[in-house]
């Protein structure tokens, strides 16, 4: 993956945390001029027209990086709303009559026959009931096995300790619910980049969203939804610059 470019035996943890450092900061110059320049291209026009919402607003919540739970009933739409560009959201989601019961990566991938989602595609929990569907999408390209970023894990790959990560924030949020660590699932990123090459090969790369894109999902049952708007500031996933998003529960 994206940001592993500093490696081998000879290689300190210092050594790897200053040069994943140093390249974090010259990423981020040039991601916050693209982002400047998107929202100077018709972004704010996008973001209104996002913003906008036909049906009864449940919850309306402009999320920092960090974790984010929400209960919806059988037909309530959910709307993720990137504000900046290029923002992983990571994403759960569980039956609320039973959180056995919850989402399920390899069983979405084959019944869509795609390791992308967007428009239309349903998202199957382990026993193969639909959870959730994408009912809306501007984006149309949004990963399945990147996974979550973790403390641990960037640690190994980057030489930092302490770091923010998604594994953290999803522990936290499953906390709240009474879950633990053993609860989390490979989940979905939306609005995130993980390509597939035709030989097999994968990587993160920066995201193909813009301020104002979203993607709005149905629950199919009750379901609670759980989240980690991605803190990773050493790899692409974010555009090297993690930025807060809206998310909107409402009933048509």
């Amino acid at each position: 993956m994206s940001g592993i470019l500093f490696d081998g035996d000879t290689v300190s943890d210092d050594e790897r945390a200053a040069h994943a450092s140093a390249l974090a900061a010259k990423m981020r110059e040039a991601s916050l001029r693209r982002a400047a320049e998107a929202m100077a291209k018709g972004g704010a026009e996008k973001l209104a027209a996002a913003r906008d919402i036909a049906g009864s607003v449940l919850s309306r919540r402009v999320v920092e990086p960090g974790p984010f739970t929400l209960k919806l009933a059988a037909g309530d739409r959910f709307r993720i709303v990137d504000l900046a560009g290029q923002q992983a959201v990571d994403f759960l989601c569980y039956d609320l009559a039973d959180f056995a019961n919850r989402y399920n990566a390899a069983n979405t991938i084959k019944a869509n026959r795609s390791v992308y989602l967007g428009k239309g595609v349903r998202l199957y929990s382990d026993r193969g009931d639909v959870l959730m569907t994408i009912v809306e999408d501007t984006v149309g390209h949004h990963d399945t096995i990147g996974g979550c970023c973790s403390t641990a894990f960037n640690e190994r790959r980057y030489g930092i300790k302490g770091t923010a990560s998604c594994y953290t924030n999803f522990t936290n949020g499953l906390a709240e619910h009474g879950m633990t660590t053993r609860d989390i699932a490979m989940n979905v990123n939306f609005f995130m980049n993980v390509p597939v090459r035709p030989d097999g090969s994968t990587e993160i790369v920066e995201g193909l969203s813009g301020p104002g894109d979203y993607v709005d999902l149905r629950a199919e049952r009750d379901v609670l939804v759980v989240i980690s708007n991605c803190p990773q500031r050493y790899n692409p996933c974010n555009g090297w610059n993690p930025t807060p998003v809206e998310l909107i529960a409402w009933r048509p």
